[in-house]
């Protein structure tokens, strides 16, 4: 067993440990951080044919035993992954992928699990870093460990790898990857930062990794095994020579085609005709054409924009395609919006709904609730194929979370807004930055839904295309640039900051100032865009749709909680199906009534309070006689409060026998006239009474005739 330590500055201790558990498989660790424990092992398998893609499979999973807890739900047991089982997954996959060698094929599976959980440190980056520490100590031919930490900072100052109770009162929350050369990648949010808070973070992370990796490489060197060998495949030269020949004006000519669906259809003509020209003299050579065709494409594209400064499309390095923007297209939703940006277009709708919507997440720090949420969708005609709708995948999970981190630090307090929002992306169309335009669609969907966020929200994807010393930064970037090119880089933000951030590298050597420089061409982008957005709703609408509830917050004494809800849920179902409203009651007596009929919200309310209404000395009710005893009258003068009348309270005379004054059932007015200790109320009709000189009856002073004076 062997293991490596690293100290950190507030006296955590990271730890990498191996050759203790799962030694079956190719490589395997346990990464400790405080008490949280995470474990990778990774394996591979020798595939005999070419799939046309690399098969890795990353997969997270947490343990419900590592904080303590028994899975919920019927059969007790770890189900289908989490939403955030799935973006830790990701989180892992993305940084390590680019880095295997060309040309190696075989399947590869990670498997990471948190197997012990302080609930103050996360296990998703020390996933990152088991998976980056498994595959390097086994056969499998990966040479360049990566390292992973998450910055915050707090008051100002960065912080590594912050508690879960930090990141509270952090204004930025980043996971950053990397080798020990180059940051790999990206993701996280912000509360509107500047750019060059971002560059600084970067710069702080990376230190950290270099650390991690050197950390790696320690454990790497006592008992790494030897690395497999990675087979060249050599091509044909002549097959080559003959594919170059025939498809490179071909290909040349196709790439300048600008709309997107004509040209993926040109090149595929390419590809049937040079393979139908080629198939006698190089029979089943199909895919090896395929790939070849491909690079040529690859390398006319990445040429045409660093000699030329033009894109397929037609645009220049920094042009924006033409925009366009709908709002309240849809009559009866609450809040609705059309984005489209060139080719990539986005219905996205927003919501309003109670507290008794909020999702629900049980998850290893315990039991919570979640009342802002983003969904996105990415269908199979939005790209013109077909598919079986089998549930959101890991990408579509991905983006919607880059898009609802985009958005949050603009949501309204609680507080201030009591609804619960989500918000539904459907992509209707998609040539790149479908997951940007999500962002954009859920800012107007929010303000064309009355909801008063913060201000509104922008977002735009970058590109890089890097050959030796040239390179091309490019801005609002097509699907085939982001295939092609050597980075996807994702921001989001208002005119104050940043809010959220994404990026995946595919080569090194990006350097801090390129970085520096692409953060300043996005900032203009999403300036633009938001000026667009701006042209078409400034501001969120001062009215609520006629469709959305109109919700109502009150407090009551806790005390009186059981009181509003009654004996097995009775009371409050009747005030709900008396009047339409919806009603929630928490543990610390607020109570919340939302109805789309305002009145209807407002007569639950007067019920709730009048249920929780207590007597006061010296008012003057109408009641109900409940019980009559020797002594005197029980009058029910409020839901549950009653009072009694005692018998020489009844009359300004003696009153013999109670009956010869009040009856059950009975509707009399009564004065309190006083409350014991014990909350006993006292009552008193006599008091309300006056003598009549002509009847010599008496009568409650309310019932005099108008005027000032009795009659006589």
């Amino acid at each position: 067993m062997e293991t490596v330590e690293l100290r950190l500055e507030d006296g955590r201790v990271l730890t990498i440990e191996s050759g203790r558990v799962a030694r079956q498989a190719g490589g395997a660790v346990l990464v400790r951080l405080g008490d949280t424990i995470v474990m990778a092992a990774v394996t591979s398998a020798a595939v005999t044919e070419d799939r046309g893609f690399f098969p890795l499979t990353v997969d997270y999973r947490e343990k419900s035993y590592a904080a303590g807890k028994i899975p919920g739900g019927f059969f007790k047991r770890e189900g289908r992954p989490s939403e955030k089982e799935i973006l830790s997954a990701r989180l892992t996959d993305r940084p390590i992928r680019p880095l295997f060698p060309e040309g190696y094929g075989d399947e590869v599976q990670i498997m990471i699990q948190v197997l012990s959980s302080d609930q103050e440190n996360d296990g998703d980056v020390l996933g990152i870093i088991a998976a980056s520490a498994a595959l390097s100590i086994s056969d499998i031919p990966f040479d360049n460990a990566i390292g992973a930490v998450r910055v915050g900072r707090i008051d100002g100052q960065f912080k590594l790898n912050p508690l879960y109770s930090e990141l509270d009162k952090s204004d930025m929350n980043l996971t950053i990857a990397g080798t020990k050369d180059f940051i790999i990648m990206v993701e996280g949010g912000a509360q509107e930062i500047m750019e060059n808070d971002m560059t600084d973070a970067l710069v702080v992370g990376h230190e950290y990794i270099k650390r991690v990796v050197a950390l790696i490489d320690d454990l790497k060197r006592r008992i790494g095994k030897p690395k497999q060998e990675v087979a060249k495949r050599e091509l044909n030269l002549e097959l080559v020579s003959a594919v170059t020949e025939l498809a490179s004006a071909k290909i040349k000519a196709a790439n300048r085609i600008k709309e997107k669906n004509i040209r993926g259809e040109a090149i595929e003509a390419i590809k049937t005709e040079i393979t139908e020209a080629l198939a006698e003299k190089f029979p089943e050579s199909e895919k090896d054409i395929g790939a070849l065709i491909g690079n040529i494409e690859r390398e006319d594209l990445r040429n045409m924009i660093l000699n030329e400064g033009l894109r397929s499309d037609g645009r220049g390095l920094e042009d924006i395609r033409d925009i366009s923007i709908e709002t309240g297209i849809l009559p009866r939703t609450h809040g609705s919006a059309i984005f489209t940006r060139g080719q990539t277009q986005a219905l996205v709708v927003t919501t309003l709904g109670t507290k008794i919507d909020e999702q629900r997440i049980d998850d290893l720090l315990g039991e919570s609730f979640k009342s802002y949420m983003l969904h996105y969708n990415f269908p199979s005609y939005s790209v013109g194929e077909v598919r079986p709708i089998r549930g959101p995948g890991r990408r579509e999970i991905g983006h919607g979370a880059l898009a609802e981190r985009a958005l949050d630090p603009v949501i309204p307090a609680e507080e201030k807004f009591p609804y619960t929002i989500r918000i539904v992306s459907d992509i209707l169309e998609s040539n790149g930055s479908s997951s940007m335009a999500t962002v954009c669609g859920g800012s107007l969907a929010l303000m064309d839904a009355g909801v008063p966020i913060k201000a509104p929200v922008a977002g735009i994807a970058m590109g890089l295309v890097m050959e030796g010393d040239r390179h091309a930064i490019l801005t609002d970037i097509l699907g085939v640039e982001d295939h092609l090119g050597d980075m996807d880089f994702k921001v989001t933000g208002t005119t104050q900051g940043i809010t959220a951030f994404q990026m995946d590298i595919k080569v090194g050597g990006l350097t801090i100032d390129l970085m520096s420089r692409a953060l300043e061409q996005a900032k203009r982008a999403r300036l633009f865009v938001l000026d667009k957005m701006n042209q078409a709703i400034s501001a969120p609408r001062p009215e609520l749709s006629p469709y959305a509830p109109r919700i109502i917050s009150i407090k009551i004494p806790i005390d009186k909680i059981g009181e509003v809800i009654g004996p097995g849920g009775k009371m409050i179902r009747s005030i709900i199906e008396a009047t339409g409203a919806k009603i929630d009651i928490e543990d610390d007596g607020t109570v919340t009534i939302a109805s789309v009929d305002q009145s209807a919200g407002e007569a639950a309310r007067d019920r709730v309070l009048a249920l929780i209404e207590e007597a006061e000395v010296g008012k003057v009710y109408t009641g109900k006689v409940k019980r009559i005893a020797a002594f005197g009258a029980f009058v029910e003068i409020l839901p549950n409060v009653d009072g009694l009348v005692h018998i020489s309270e009844l009359e300004n005379h003696r009153v013999a026998r109670v009956e010869d004054v009040v009856n059950i059932g009975d509707e009399v007015m009564v004065k309190v006239i006083g409350i014991d200790p014990e909350g006993k109320v006292r009552l008193s009709r006599r008091v309300l009474l006056t003598n009549d000189d002509r009847s010599g009856q008496s009568r409650p002073e309310r019932e005099r005739p108008s005027g000032g004076r009795p009659r006589r």
